[in-house]
């Protein structure tokens, strides 16, 4: 049961509790402090609880701050600062002062981890850490865990999750650190309270890691909307005196989005095609990539999740085209022409039934295995998958996707490779462009099966080298000597 009164005992942790017959009992868990009651506050208070700790919070409105974690105390700040030797700062900047008021309570052995971040970068000349350490000069101020959520900290996804720690004590930062690694954690030490700043700047970093896919992206969006509307309505305006421009919002947006999910789906798989050949020449898989393919590989997951986003909009745009007033128009034109004997029904082509039956099936089926490849991206799903389980399905099912979604392309245009009036303004269109990617991708991928070169590739990357360290050169012409 939760205690909210501010008039109880003081909570003094005891090493060892014991029995009524005298023996010794288990040890009695550690006491953790927390100040603050917000979402961040109560949702690290019930991790704790949940990892073994006994929590007592600091509130300025013991009686009435609000549900807290079963299990948890509540007191004034001044009692809960007493019981516990590690207190966790979960309060704003702004309500820092009633920390200085505190300043005898919170000497000596105490340690203050500032979990605070700011809404913007710049907004105080010094990091919130550093106002903390002047305020409370006999305490020893920790900088860490600001980068965790209280989403994360609800549903205990923090398993191997990185945290960053700096602070001026080094037992502190000790502390502070196996507390974390009970929770899951993995601890980065950045050094001295001067680092604070920069820990605090991290949560505030916009898509740090979505970048370079989403620029990528805009550019392949950008080039392809401008290159089909040159090719498609500024060619029927300009050769065919036809207005087609009401085309642009959905039949050219249908077009690039595939083409580019297409192409960022390739960019998935092609750095690690390159790395593949790059250590069949080099021999070895302990020479460093270059920056821009680390960087590259780094950045799979986000194109692989932006490729699926553009795919899920082709697929919906597909779904609404029967609907749309021009293709209803024309079915009706088309249905009053042939009743009126003005033009003869259209004969059955199998060869075109073929066609576009595969074109569909190809299509539902690539669909279908991103939004596999998508799911199990995920952490939750993910993190239920062995690794041979998780390999298989983003490398040899990521592999099937782009040979089908490629295959996809090839049929749509099957019959329209070789025709001279494909290529409007001797511009070629854009489904053959984004082929070109794919393509050199699965080939590429082709020959790394091989057994030559897949016997060479495995060896290389369980520790073979073609040719040995220098220092093992040296040790044996000295023994040759």
């Amino acid at each position: 049961m939760t205690v909210r009164s501010a008039m109880y005992e003081e909570v003094i942790p005891q090493s060892v509790s014991r029995s009524p017959l005298g023996a010794a009992a288990v040890p009695e868990q550690e006491l953790l402090c927390i100040f603050g009651t917000g979402d961040l506050g109560r949702s690290l208070g019930l991790r704790l609880l949940q990892s073994g700790y006994r929590v007592v919070y600091g509130s300025r409105r013991p009686h009435s701050c609000g549900p807290l974690p079963e299990g948890a105390q509540v007191m004034s700040h001044d009692a809960a600062a007493k019981s516990a030797s590690l207190i966790f700062i979960c309060v704003h900047r702004e309500h820092y002062g009633f920390l200085e008021t505190m300043a005898p309570q919170l000497e000596g052995k105490k340690v203050l981890v500032d979990l605070s971040n700011n809404l913007k970068k710049g907004m105080y000349p010094e990091a919130n850490a550093a106002y903390l350490q002047r305020l409370v000069p006999g305490a020893a101020v920790v900088k860490g865990l600001n980068t965790l959520s209280a989403w994360a900290l609800q549903n205990g996804l923090l398993a191997g999750k990185q945290v960053y720690l700096c602070g001026n004590s080094a037992e502190a930062k000790q502390a502070v650190g196996e507390m974390a690694t009970k929770l899951g954690l993995t601890v980065v030490d950045k050094g001295s309270l001067s680092a604070a700043g920069e820990l605090e700047d991290f949560p505030l970093r916009l898509f740090q890691e979505w970048r370079l896919p989403l620029c990528i992206a805009l550019g392949l969006i950008a080039f392809f909307f401008f290159y089909l509307l040159i090719r498609d309505v500024i060619y029927a305006a300009v050769e065919q005196d036809r207005n087609i421009s009401y085309r642009i919002m959905i039949s050219l947006a249908n077009k690039v989005f595939p083409i580019v999910s297409l192409v960022m789906l390739s960019l998935c798989y092609l750095p690690g095609v390159i790395a593949a050949f790059l250590q069949l020449y080099r021999g070895t898989k302990y020479r460093r990539f270059p920056d821009w393919l680390d960087r590259w590989m780094l950045c799979r997951k986000q194109m692989g999740l932006v490729a699926l986003g553009l795919a899920f909009l082709h697929a919906i745009y597909t779904f609404i085209i029967p609907i749309r007033y021009a293709v209803r128009h024309k079915l009706i034109s088309t249905v009053v022409d042939e009743i009126d004997n003005k033009t003869t029904p259209f004969f059955f082509d199998n060869t075109e039934a073929w066609g576009t039956d595969s074109f569909y099936v190809l299509g539902i089926l690539g669909f279908f295995l991103y939004v596999l490849l998508g799911l199990t991206s995920l952490p939750s799903v993910g993190g239920t998958l062995s690794w041979r389980e998780f390999s298989f399905i983003q490398s040899k099912l990521g592999h099937l996707t782009l040979f089908i979604c490629t295959a996809h392309g090839y049929i749509y245009g099957w019959k329209k490779f070789l025709s001279t009036s494909t290529y409007k303004w001797y511009t070629p269109p854009g489904y053959m462009l984004c082929l070109i990617v794919p393509s050199v991708v699965l080939v590429l991928k082709f020959l790394l099966l091989l057994p030559c070169l897949d016997r060479t590739l495995t060896r290389i990357r369980q520790g073979w080298e073609r040719t040995p360290p220098r220092e093992e050169m040296v040790m044996t012409k000295e023994t040759n000597l």
